[in-house]
């Protein structure tokens, strides 16, 4: 991929983040709460990634990025520390609700994962645009 090919999927990834972080808020208001967990972590997920993609710092796994964020991103200090708690939690969040059974999130606790996702992904784009 060359550098404008990895631009233009960098520009993508982040509109993906935004977008996504909007349709929490719809899935927010249908109550839909492991919904609303999964795209709050996709939405940082594309984020990351994105970071990832721009220093070409290539992950095959979701696990992968989140070493690999961990490891380049937060580590450094580029990324808070509070951000890569953040998406360490969320990552185990989506699993959850993805996968195990009998899992309830609720409207206080879902809400209270919005702030944290959109501060990551606004320190992504920081990150992104500071280089």
């Amino acid at each position: 991929m060359n550098k404008q090919e990895r631009q233009e999927l960098v520009a993508y990834k982040i509109k993906r983040a935004k977008e996504t972080l909007v349709e929490v808020e719809s899935h927010i208001q249908n109550q839909l709460w492991i919904t609303a967990v999964n795209r709050l972590y996709y939405a940082c997920f594309y984020a990351v990634s994105a970071l990832l993609i721009d220093k070409e710092i290539e992950s095959q796994t979701h696990s992968g990025t989140k070493q690999m964020f961990g490891f380049h991103f937060i580590k450094p200090g580029i990324i808070t520390a509070d951000s890569g708690k953040f998406y360490s939690t969320i990552f185990s969040l989506r699993q959850t609700g993805d996968y195990d059974a009998f899992v309830e999130f609720d409207q206080e606790y879902v809400a209270a994962l919005l702030a944290p996702a959109t501060d990551l992904i606004a320190q992504v784009e920081r990150a992104l645009t500071s280089q």
